[in-house]
């Protein structure tokens, strides 16, 4: 029986494993014991932090493991790719995977390449002269983390004397404490999802995304396929695929952010080499297209060659329930009530207003013959 490994075991970990197991392989999963869900359907369990490359690395070498994943996942992407690489199984080098979770190198790649995204400046913990760093970019000004996901520490700012209190809490939840401070840019917001196998990008679908408005940008909604029109879709599955090359990832998932400004500039705004998360990646690209998101995967991380055919099957999307968004909870509650939804759950009782997107409290996933609009 051939072995995956699995970096990460928190819930967003359940649908790679329960497919892998579905595919007859023997799972094994590493994280902190602490929510780790998958602890108890995995095969094998190991509590180790999954930043601890070289302490994963001896487990995966002892265990003879066959290949490598993790899905939703910015912070174990270069753990994969480390293990990946020093046991010569199919995944990113380790180079690249850096690159992606790192947002100033990523974007440090992207303008060597001329791919267009924000102006910006990294602020590490040392620099002290916050002012005169960020003088030669024009509020507003978007803050963020140099290295998290799920718009955690996000803030938007349009005074100075807001700026360097917003770099602080950047700074504060950052695993190296550097702060990204770049332009703000106004415009439309979509991802691509895609998977890579030997360095080829096979573009799988659009997503429109909507969001709360400044200052923390929390995803409200997704659905797929995107309504834009299909010219700007090619150009948008060329540029992402230029990104790709630029930052050296050649195998498995990614997810690419954009905004769309109003005279049709196409800005990458951040680039995963992992699937989306909020249920993107491992159900709606399914729902939407056919083609199995998650399988596909598991199988490029095995060394498999692939070919995916993603169809226009139909309208997907995802709805999370939260303080701004209260109509969506008739819906979870009477969900058997409308045959478009395939599965919803309310994770908590208190609607918080969203600073990220850990303060949702459940969630309805649809499939329809067209977008399913509930406002």
């Amino acid at each position: 029986m051939r072995s995956l490994a699995i970096i990460g075991a928190s819930y967003l970990q359940r649908p790679i494993v329960e497919k892998a197991k579905a595919m007859g392989l023997r799972t094994i999963c590493f994280a902190w014991a602490e929510g780790a869900v998958c602890k108890d359907i995995c095969d094998v369990f190991y509590p180790v932090s999954i930043t601890e490359k070289d302490e994963i690395l001896r487990i995966c070498r002892e265990e003879r493991i066959d290949g490598i994943c993790t899905i939703a996942s910015d912070v174990a992407a270069p753990t994969v790719a480390y293990v990946a690489e020093q046991m010569g199984l199919a995944g990113n080098s380790y180079e690249a995977a850096c690159k992606a979770h790192d947002k100033h190198l990523m974007r440090e790649a992207l303008v060597a390449a001329e791919v267009d995204c924000p102006h910006f400046v990294v602020v590490a913990k040392e620099d002290t002269h916050i002012s005169s760093l960020t003088a030669h970019l024009s509020l507003p000004l978007i803050v963020k983390p140099s290295d998290r996901s799920g718009s955690l520490g996000v803030q938007k700012v349009t005074k100075r004397e807001d700026l360097e209190p917003a770099v602080k809490e950047a700074q504060r939840v950052s695993l190296a404490g550097e702060a990204l401070v770049e332009e703000f840019i106004e415009g439309r917001e979509i991802s691509v999802e895609t998977i890579s196998c030997q360095g080829t990008h096979f573009a799988l679908q659009i997503t429109d995304k909507v969001t709360t408005e400044a200052p923390h940008f929390v995803e409200l909604a997704h659905h797929q396929p995107s309504d834009l029109p299909a010219t700007m879709q090619e150009r948008i599955y060329g540029i992402t695929r230029r990104a790709l090359d630029a930052l050296g990832l050649t195998s498995g998932a990614s997810h690419s952010e954009y905004k769309i400004t109003a005279s049709g500039r196409v800005v990458v705004m951040e680039i995963g080499g992992r699937m989306g998360g909020d249920f993107i990646g491992s159900d709606l690209v399914k729902l939407s297209t056919g083609y199995d998101f998650l399988q596909g995967v598991i199988e490029v991380a095995l060394g498999e060659t692939i070919h995916p055919e993603p169809k226009a099957l139909a309208h997907s999307g995802v709805y999370f329930l939260s303080a701004q968004t209260p109509e969506v909870l008739p819906f979870i509650q009477h969900a058997a009530e409308y045959k478009e939804i395939v599965m919803a759950e309310q994770t908590d009782t208190e609607l918080r207003p969203l600073t990220c997107s850990a303060d949702r409290s459940g969630y309805f996933i649809y499939q329809a013959d067209k977008r399913m609009n509930i406002n």
